[in-house]
């Protein structure tokens, strides 16, 4: 399938590794220029120098004013944003009972604050074009919180619940906006969640991550890969009629339609 996706630009946020390693490089294979992101300047460059059409910017976005940072050089090097996604860590898992406001605040300046930023400035410039793509990778647990992350389930839902309404103001005019939420994939950040399960039950990680494939349909953790050609699909020209969505990429763990 043509994605139509030649001559685009994209930011793909916390792209160094992980989902968003995966998503920038499933969108620099469809011809699109990426600017790829994380914490450390050398380590963005040294990511994108492995992808065609790729450049690298350090950032650290949840900074003061690391968003507004991380648009002025992004636009210096590739110009208007065409294709925003949004990505980065969650917050340390705990349990719902031991949430302060804290925590709370933690959560909503880690997944809420600069994605809403971010988006509310690269939106302009879509919407004059007729045409934009705004992706977020956030997490089944949007669809179904998940044990022990409850500031994680907090942030993200908020964030869905944000980009779902702002989807339908802006459907008409050629700009759509999706999450794509991952199941168990295998990132670093799965083998943390992992890890802290272990710690927490006293199992092995080996046992641990032995109960979660067993309660995947597919039988296993899902490959970056996999995840990243969906996530450039939800990008593509040919998506353009899906919009408010949130597309599970999770091998069939969650038990709804």
């Amino acid at each position: 399938m043509e994605l139509g996706l030649q001559g685009r630009t994209a930011l793909v946020c916390a792209s160094t590794s992980g989902l968003g390693r995966a998503t920038a490089r499933a969108l620099a294979e469809e011809g699109v220029t990426v600017v790829v992101t994380g914490r450390s300047s050398d380590r963005a460059r040294e990511v994108a120098a492995e992808m065609p059409n790729a450049v690298g910017i350090g950032c650290d976005l949840v900074a003061d004013g690391g968003a507004e940072q991380l648009l002025t050089a992004a636009r210096k090097a590739v110009g208007d944003i065409d294709i925003l996604v949004l990505n980065g860590p969650g917050p340390a898992p705990g349990p719902a009972r031991d949430t302060d406001t804290a925590g709370i605040e933690q959560a909503i300046e880690t997944l809420v604050k600069p994605q809403q930023l971010l988006v509310r400035s690269v939106l302009p410039a879509m919407l004059e074009k007729g045409w934009g793509r705004i992706l977020s990778i956030s997490s089944t647990s949007v669809e179904a919180p998940m044990p022990n992350l409850s500031l994680s389930n907090l942030g993200r839902a908020a964030l869905a619940g944000y980009l779902k309404t702002l989807a339908t103001e802006v459907a008409s005019q050629g700009v759509t906006i999706n999450s794509l939420l991952p199941g168990r994939i295998a990132t670093p950040r799965a083998r943390q969640i992992d890890e802290a399960a272990a710690q927490r039950t006293g199992r092995t990680l080996r046992e641990v991550e032995t109960a979660s494939r067993a309660a995947i349909p597919a039988g296993r953790y899902g490959e970056p890969g996999e995840f990243g050609a969906a996530a450039a699909f939800l990008c593509s020209a040919p998506a353009a009629y899906i919009t408010g969505t949130a597309l599970r990429c999770d091998g069939g763990l969650v038990p709804t339609l």
